[in-house]
């Protein structure tokens, strides 16, 4: 990952859908740089980072939720020298200032849970 670079992930919530994870990691490392996980259930989006074996403080609110059951989604994270920016479906999500200072070495995405997947680009 390096300044400026985006990674585009499109996707359904299935109905009945409790959770999913959007990880940025560093290859075989437990780290996390960046967790994005929506909550259905919670209606929250909630971002973190795993660092050094310990969670930091959560980011759990925003204006709007654009994971909803039963729904298609378009999230644009763009990797910038200070932060990510995120978008979803075309509209500004939120910004999360980088605590893993090394984002250069974040080379692996991971996502799972309660997501379908239909494209996911990295460029």
């Amino acid at each position: 990952m390096t300044s400026k670079k985006t990674v585009v992930v499109k996707g359904l919530v299935p109905q009945g859908a409790k959770s999913f994870c959007i990880n940025f990691k560093m290859g075989y490392s437990k780290d996390i740089a960046l967790h994005i996980n929506p909550r259905l259930n919670e209606k929250r989006v909630i971002r973190n980072s795993f660092l050094n074996g310990k969670w930091g403080s959560e980011e759990r609110e925003l204006p709007h939720n654009p994971f909803q059951p039963g729904q298609y989604f378009e999230l644009s994270i763009r990797c910038g020298n200070g932060r990510f920016k995120v978008f979803a479906n075309g509209q500004p999500l939120f910004d999360y200032n980088h605590r893993f200072r090394e984002f250069q070495r974040i080379d692996t995405l991971e996502i799972n849970g309660d997501v379908v997947l239909s494209y996911v680009h990295w460029s």
